[in-house]
């Protein structure tokens, strides 16, 4: 880890440099809690996050604890498909429509819709409250300590029925950040609401692809989309995976959780069923350590070994999503970026985009090459 791009927050060049390698941060556990809690995993369930990079637990929530949550969702989509009617963007707002079918239908009206909920990243207390649960921090206590932080980047995931711009391909998370973060162990929880299957665009996981603590190189971007890719030549040379074996399609029932770190190559599958995919992705970290963020958001705290009655202060944190981050870096940084004046733009732009080479330009990629001078004087990856 002595690679100063990992220390010193710079953003890199577009060409790629070998990987830094820290396996430790992800195959060493913290000492395990002496007091047992509710929520805590099985020790072979935690051997399993720290040994493939993954673990995944079927029953822990019940439908109870994951309704507030829905019905979160469905205010969102009303308050967008509001807006939209308003602005003259949609004639139909399918009020009748349920929480599985109404996005699909507003996205046939307006392409776009999906992305542009994703882009909210709008904070509902109903997502507070899951981020935080008690039974969920005790089995993040287990990966990274006592002291806990939120990172800064959480996502609910829109993913309506084959539609190329909510279906993520093989990335590891690391890729999304600056170097610096793969110094920090930093657990997803990966939550769906609503049977997650193959048919309707579960995960897949590529077993102990984590272990040489890695990121590999990825490509800018997959089709239409604005995300990186991370190639299956890579995925074996680079994080010598064998692709026959070490997939893992993991389906996840209403209820259960898929916890995966920050290294593990992953993606979704298409969703070829009529019902919209919702999941939510929440993440977490030792609160000393850094984030890899390119913003000025920090993570926030929620639990902290010190005082064991805290309750994280989420004034400004909700205030301020990652999109308007990412844009403001972008500007920063030079890159001329298409005018995101209009909140129905669907375009989503942000720092991870120079850190890999394009291989592929669409209309998320737009002004980044007007942007190459100053990025040649960056520090390398």
């Amino acid at each position: 880890m002595a690679d100063a791009a990992l220390t010193d927050g710079a953003p890199p060049c577009k060409k790629v440099a070998p990987p830094v390698s820290c396996p430790e941060v992800y195959l060493t556990k913290p000492p395990q809690p002496k007091k047992k809690k509710p929520g805590q995993l099985t020790a072979e369930q935690v051997d399993q996050f720290f040994e493939e990079g993954y673990v995944l637990v079927k029953d822990f929530f019940t439908p109870e604890e994951l309704q507030p949550v829905r019905d979160a969702v469905e205010d969102l989509v009303d308050k967008l498909a509001e807006k939209m009617h308003k602005a003259g963007k949609i004639k139909d707002t399918h009020k009748g429509a349920g929480l599985f079918q109404r996005l699909t239908l507003l996205e046939k009206e307006f392409p776009g819709t999906a992305v542009i909920l994703h882009k909210w990243g709008k904070l509902p207390q109903a997502f507070r409250d899951l981020w935080t649960n008690e039974r969920l921090l005790n089995a993040v206590e287990q990966f990274v300590g006592p002291n806990i932080a939120g990172h800064p980047v959480w996502n609910l995931r829109t993913k309506t029925p084959s539609n190329e711009q909510v279906t993520v391909p093989w990335h590891q998370d690391n890729a999304y950040l600056q170097p610096a973060s793969l110094g920090t162990l930093q657990p997803t929880a990966w939550i769906p609401l609503l049977n997650a299957t193959t048919k309707n665009g579960c995960m897949q996981i590529l077993r102990g692809g984590h272990k040489k603590g890695m990121t590999a190189p990825h490509v800018c971007c997959a089709g239409g989309t604005w995300y990186v890719e991370l190639s299956e030549e890579d995925m074996e040379e680079t994080l010598g995976c064998d692709l026959k074996k070490d997939i893992v399609t993991c389906e996840v029932p209403y209820g259960g959780v898929l916890f995966l770190n920050n290294c593990i190559p992953h993606r979704s599958l298409e969703n070829y069923s009529d019902e919209i995919r919702w999941s939510l992705d929440l993440r977490w970290q030792d609160p000393a350590k850094p984030s890899g963020f390119w913003g000025d958001k920090k993570h926030i705290l929620m639990r902290t070994e010190g005082d064991p009655g805290y309750k994280p202060v989420w004034d400004g944190f909700v205030d301020v999503t990652k999109t308007l981050q990412y844009e403001e870096k972008m500007k920063g940084l030079g890159v001329d970026q298409e005018s995101d004046d209009d909140e129905f733009n669907p375009t989503i732009q942000g720092p991870w985009m120079l850190r890999w080479k394009i291989v592929h330009h669409n209309r998320h990629t737009k002004g980044i090459e007007e942007g190459h001078d100053k990025m040649s004087t960056w520090h390398k990856a």
